[in-house]
């Protein structure tokens, strides 16, 4: 096993941790705020697990899944935060 086998399956192994603890702070939030912030860290978390499977399976193809992941990770989030601070999502 290579180095690098032994870092990507060492970091899916952590993104994966992350990932599930994310989803219990996401459905257990006590807050709306903790859900948004777990529901953002939850797509950062996934951009992470499919760069690093794109690296472990030699695929560019996952490379464009991750970012499309992140650019609508990034309009929810910011949805999300404008729906709780004002009430509404578009004037």
């Amino acid at each position: 096993m290579s180095v690098l086998e032994w870092a990507t399956n060492a970091g899916l192994l952590a993104v994966s941790v992350a990932f599930v603890l994310c989803a219990v702070r996401l459905f257990q939030g006590p807050t709306p705020t903790d859900r948004v912030l777990a529901l953002d860290t939850l797509y950062m978390n996934a951009v992470a697990l499919i760069v690093l499977l794109g690296i472990s399976w030699d695929t560019a193809l996952m490379f464009e899944a991750a970012l499309l992941v992140a650019m609508l990770g990034f309009v929810s989030t910011v949805g999300l935060a404008r729906y709780i601070t004002r009430g509404d999502v578009v004037e």
